[in-house]
């Protein structure tokens, strides 16, 4: 077969259409600065996610928001409900809202509001990520600390400064690239189990991403630099499920917390609600909910976060060629649940938590 590259003399960018430049993250930052109330709300969600990884804190943190951000209309109905309800339960739980950009696809598909804002193939990236960037101004005005899934590493660039938490999906757990930029986000992080299951890759994970690395990135102007990282003393396991199982229960969560333990790191785990612990059936992510609340009640120590995929309606719906006819706040990804589920499910767990907290800490 004759290679038409070849025949043309090309030997460079064979398969690449098209390069566009985007705005540098200093050109992004300078349209939507960081406000003096944007960044007291990440610093302190950051500082209080980090006293409770750190045993200063009784609490729990609880990760809730829709799987994927793809209508800026409701996400901003979902985060003023959140808010609402966050400060409601701000005694026994610290809320901080799930702000999805980005999905990794096993095959093809949507990729996300960053890379495919208007969800129609155009991939106006540099919208996505100025409009990400604005809805999460938006939220920590309003007092309101959020977190996502770094899976691009250039995109923190853009939005790290407006994040409190981060989560490692279990596609990238194992991947240096992801483990090597994870050492030097500015936010606590946490690694999930592999989609098998299997605990060790996310040990490992959390044993790359405290020490220094050295690796290829862009700075705020946009020039590719060698980034030198000290190493991010707060990453965490997230236990997920896999091969088909749950492991949120109370021996799952016994067996991580010995392998940490043999591993030389701290006891701290938080589970995911949803995805294999849940069956991938959103009905179940309050079960699962429930019966973490009761092993803390219990005694449990270890457990020190969960993650809820909810939106303002249930379930999911398919993305068509015609995205006005899209029904309002359901999730275009992984099922969830719906907002009234939402507010009871995280009223009930706040009111159980609230009166064995100060054993967590004299323990």
């Amino acid at each position: 077969m004759v290679d038409p590259a070849a025949v043309n003399g090309s030997i460079d960018n064979v398969n690449v259409l098209a390069q566009e430049l985007l705005p540098t993250p200093e050109e992004i930052h300078a349209r939507l600065p960081l406000t003096d109330q944007a960044r007291e709300t990440v610093l302190a969600g950051r500082r209080q996610v980090e006293q409770i990884l750190d045993r200063r804190d009784p609490r729990v943190f609880l990760v809730v928001g829709p799987c994927s951000i793809h209508d800026t209309a409701a996400a901003r109905d979902y985060a003023r409900r959140l808010k609402r309800l966050a400060d409601e339960v701000s005694d026994s739980v610290f809320v901080i809202m799930r702000v999805y950009f980005e999905k990794p696809r096993t095959t093809v598909g949507w990729k996300g509001f960053i890379n495919d804002p208007h969800m129609d193939d155009s991939f106006r990236i540099d919208e996505g990520l100025y409009n990400a960037r604005q809805l999460l101004l938006e939220f920590a005005e309003m007092g309101l600390p959020t977190a996502t899934e770094a899976l691009d590493p250039i995109t923190p660039q853009y939005i790290s400064d407006l994040i409190t938490w981060t989560a490692i999906g279990a596609r990238t757990t194992e991947s240096q690239t992801h483990r090597e930029m994870a050492s030097g986000l500015s936010t606590p992080v946490g690694f999930k189990n592999g989609t098998d299951g299997n605990l060790t890759t996310a040990i490992n994970a959390l044993h790359s991403v405290a020490n220094p690395h050295s690796f290829l990135g862009i700075n705020y102007q946009g020039q590719c630099s060698i980034i030198r990282t000290r190493g991010n003393a707060y990453g965490h396991l997230v236990l997920r499920g896999g091969g088909g199982k749950p492991n949120y229960d109370s021996v799952s969560v016994s067996v991580c917390e010995k392998e940490l333990a043999e591993a030389g790191l701290p006891a701290n785990i938080a589970v995911d609600c949803s995805h294999a612990n849940c069956n991938k059936d959103p009905a179940l992510q309050p079960l699962v909910l429930d019966n973490l609340v009761n092993q803390i009640t219990e005694g449990n120590r270890s457990l020190v976060g969960m993650m809820v995929e909810s939106n303002i309606g249930w379930g999911n719906q398919k993305l068509g060629d015609d995205v006005s006819t899209l029904e309002y706040g359901v999730s275009v990804t992984d099922p969830c649940i719906d907002w009234e589920t939402t507010e009871q499910a995280v009223r009930d767990m706040a009111e159980r938590l609230q009166p064995v907290l100060s054993r967590r800490m004299e323990c």
